[in-house]
């Protein structure tokens, strides 16, 4: 019978405790407890292995937060306290992505103040910088850029969305390149470097044909807070790529462990297989499969079939429905252990040489820091 279990044992400890490691990236399909493991290997790290370790999440979920005993979290790491980390002389931080304030961050450092204001007065960057598709993706490179430049994590863990939004943190350089390099960007840009002339003066016969076509589509108003907008930023296009270019291969170095993030259900384990096959053609480092919320029966031994027919059998006796029903309840939950074996077996089947670990399923969710050191031991001592 196929079994999560064929595939080689993850061995969480050791990479937590190697000093060539300083990214843990945790991704996978919502719901299956990513921001808990994410949280409990960062505390295991600072506890057990004597890490300084900061948690990002760029999941706007507040569990986090909660879990670890802090009231909010921000752009700014927070030191986590009361935890167990004097014998190790570990440390544990923790922060959320702000994407407008990380935006607003990188006009800061790579403009002059004047500059600056001209671009956070601008209507497409406000709006760009808050709402627009793919920004919370590249910011999040912009951050775990910045806090790996500064050199004082021993290890940084990141916590993804949902595993297809996690595909676009490792798209957003690819993309920002295109949006560079594009056409349209090119014509727009065309006015400020020919002297700042106005959006609708006629640099060329085709581009004055180009604004007054765009002009219908999005508005004159928008056509100039766009033209402006990129005007503002045209310094900054090649800082902004060359950023995203050196986090995107930091993410395929070394000192990177991607780690899958599933439970044992079809869609999570569907996702979990998409993500290691876009890892593999990217060549990024794939450490292993966590596979969370695994059932096992108290008594393996004892199958499915046998404890129905027991349970039967009993019942025709008599005078002992009390056991019956134990016998009832432990053929739902064998069986239960048999379909999510078979399920966690097609990413082993597709993957045979990732390792993985299973981790039990809890009996309520995790809340506290005692909860993420049992999660945190569960998946190092499976």
């Amino acid at each position: 019978m196929p079994s999560e279990d064929a595939a080689p044992q993850l061995d969480v400890d050791q990479i937590l405790a190697d000093p060539g490691v300083r990214i843990i990236v945790c991704c996978g399909a919502g719901g299956v407890g990513k921001t808990t493991t994410a949280a409990a290997l960062a505390l295991r790290a600072a506890e057990q292995h004597g890490r300084r370790t900061v948690v990002l999440t760029i999941d706007p979920a507040r569990r986090l937060a909660q879990s670890l005993g802090l009231t909010e979290l921000d752009n700014t790491p927070r030191q986590v306290k009361g935890i167990d980390v004097e014998a190790s002389g570990g440390e544990l931080h923790a922060m959320m992505l702000d994407m407008k304030r990380t935006f607003d961050d990188v006009v800061l450092q790579h403009t002059d103040p004047a500059k600056a204001a001209e671009i956070f007065a601008n209507p497409f960057y406000q709006a760009m910088s808050s709402t627009f598709a793919g920004t919370q993706e590249y910011m999040a490179m912009e951050k775990l850029g910045q806090l790996h430049a500064r050199g004082e994590w021993d290890l940084i863990v990141v916590d993804t969305p949902p595993s297809r939004s996690a595909l676009d943190f490792l798209d957003a350089p690819a993309r920002l390149s295109r949006f560079l390099d594009g056409r349209m960007l090119r014509l727009l840009l065309a006015p400020a470097r020919s002297g700042g002339r106005s959006m609708f003066s006629l640099v060329t016969a085709s581009f004055g044909m180009f604004s007054k076509v765009v002009q219908k589509v999005l508005g004159a108003q928008l056509l100039t807070d766009l033209s402006g907008f990129v005007a503002a930023l045209d310094s900054m296009f090649g800082g902004f790529r060359q950023r995203a270019e050196q986090t995107y291969r930091i993410l395929q170095a070394r000192e990177t462990a991607f780690v899958l993030v599933a439970a044992p259900e079809p869609d999570a384990v569907r996702e979990a297989a998409y993500f290691a096959g876009r890892l593999r053609e990217e060549k990024m480092p794939l450490a292993g499969l966590v596979l969370n919320r695994v059932h096992r029966p108290a008594a393996p031994e004892l199958d499915a079939e046998q404890s129905r027919a027991a349970a039967e059998r009993l019942t025709e006796l008599g005078g002992h429905e009390a056991t019956a029903d134990v016998l009832r309840a432990h053929a739902a939950l064998a069986r239960q252990a048999v379909r999510e074996q078979q399920v966690a077996a097609r990413f082993t089947e597709a993957f045979p040489a990732v390792p993985a670990v299973s981790v039990t399923a809890q009996p309520a969710d995790v809340h506290d820091v005692d909860g993420l050191r049992t999660i945190g031991a569960a998946i190092s001592r499976p």
